[in-house]
């Protein structure tokens, strides 16, 4: 996968405020505010920053948290992990391979799931692509 590369000022000019604010300053949209949330369709969402795609829909579930979990990344390396120790805790940040764009935080609190795993990613952060 090749990386993407550009500036602050191209990504200011590329995203909407929110958009750049959550990717690029990994902030956090409100919780059950999301697009995505109630997303149910077959597809595939994808970095709404590089389009590099990054979960499948039948690895998504309903957590209860506000924001679209998903159970693991498309691809094993689809997704880097960065320890997160903002905010006086210490998490798991979830980031872009591709373009190193800030999607939200990994949980191991979904016992529910097959990998005991729980990718709370923002919807702002993803594009979904529905697949007939």
């Amino acid at each position: 996968m090749d990386k993407v590369s550009k500036t602050e000022d191209e990504w200011r000019a590329e995203l909407d405020p929110m958009e750049y604010a959550v990717l690029r300053e990994a902030a956090t949209e409100r919780p059950f505010t999301g697009e995505l949330l109630g997303e149910h369709r077959t597809g595939i969402f994808s970095c709404r920053a590089c389009d590099a795609e990054l979960f499948r829909s039948d690895t998504k579930f309903e957590s209860h948290c506000g924001w679209p979990s998903f159970y693991q990344p498309k691809e094993g390396d689809a997704v880097e992990l960065v320890e997160d120790r903002s905010h006086g805790m210490v998490r798991t940040e979830v980031r872009c391979a591709r373009c190193g764009s800030h999607l939200g935080h990994l949980f191991d609190d979904a016992p529910q799931t097959p990998t005991g795993d729980r990718f709370c990613i923002n919807s702002v952060s993803l594009r979904f692509a529905p697949q007939e």
